[in-house]
C-alpha cells in the first residue's frame, strides 16, 4: 500500500502523466487511465498493476488510431503494426475487437473499397486484385466476396483503351496485339478476357481510321 504524492503531466507527451507514490516515480499513464486518481489516494500494488494493464490497452488503441488516420487498414495490418511496437497478443486481440465493434476496422469494407477504387482509377483483373488483397492480410473468403461481381471484360477494355493511346504509332497488327496483351496480362486479366478485348480495340482503332 502506498499513497499518491504527485500526478505530473509529461513535457513531451501532454496526453500522459507521471505517477508518483510515496514521493517516488512509479509509472507513466495516459490521462484517461489516470482519470480517477487523486493526490493523497491510497494505492495498492494490485491496483497499480491494473492501471498499468489498462494503460497498455490504451497505448495500443492510440497507436491503432494513429495508423488509421493515414488510411483504412485491415485487421492483419493493425495486428502486425502493434506486434512491431511490442504489444502482447492478448492486448492486440482485445484492441482488434474494440476496433471492430466501433466499425473502425472492417475487412469486408476494406476489400470492397479497394476493388471499387481500382476499378475507377487503375483497373485490375481478379487475379491481380486477389494478390494485392492477400498482401493486406485478407482472407480468401473476403477476397472472393469483394471480387465476385467484377466485370473483367469491361475493366480490361477500360484499361486497354487507355493504354492503347500510347501505342498510336504502332501500325503493325501483331506488335500492337502483343504489347496490349502483355499490358493487360500484367494487370491480372486472363487470356480468355484479354484476347477478345485486344481484338475489339484493334478493330475499333481501324474503324475510326477508315
Amino acid at each position: 500500500m502506498g499513497r499518491i504524492t504527485a500526478i505530473e503531466p509529461q513535457k513531451r507527451h501532454p496526453q500522459r502523466v507521471n505517477l508518483f507514490v510515496d514521493g517516488e516515480f512509479r509509472c507513466g499513464l495516459y490521462r484517461i487511465s489516470a482519470a480517477w486518481l487523486q493526490i493523497g489516494q491510497e494505492l495498492t500494488e494490485a491496483r497499480l498493476t491494473e492501471l498499468q494493464a489498462a494503460d497498455e490497452r490504451e497505448a495500443a488503441h492510440q497507436q491503432a488510431l494513429r495508423l488509421l488516420e493515414r488510411r483504412d487498414r485491415t485487421a492483419m495490418e493493425i495486428s502486425r503494426n502493434l506486434q512491431q511496437h511490442g504489444f502482447s497478443e492478448a492486448v492486440i486481440d482485445e484492441e482488434l475487437q474494440r476496433l471492430a465493434q466501433s466499425h473502425l476496422v472492417d475487412d469486408a469494407r476494406f476489400a470492397q473499397n479497394w476493388v471499387e477504387n481500382r476499378a475507377e482509377f487503375r483497373p485490375r483483373g481478379r487475379r491481380a486484385l486477389a494478390q494485392e488483397l492477400r498482401q493486406h492480410g485478407l482472407s480468401s473468403e473476403a477476397i472472393a466476396e469483394a471480387t465476385a461481381d467484377l466485370d473483367e471484360e469491361s475493366l480490361a477494355y477500360q484499361a486497354g483503351l487507355h493504354y492503347s493511346r500510347k501505342l498510336s504509332n504502332v501500325l503493325e497488327r501483331n506488335i500492337f496485339r502483343q504489347k496490349l496483351a502483355a499490358f493487360l496480362t500484367r494487370r491480372g486479366f486472363s487470356y480468355d478476357v484479354v484476347a477478345p478485348v485486344v481484338q475489339r480495340i484493334w478493330q475499333e482503332r481501324h474503324s475510326e481510321a477508315s
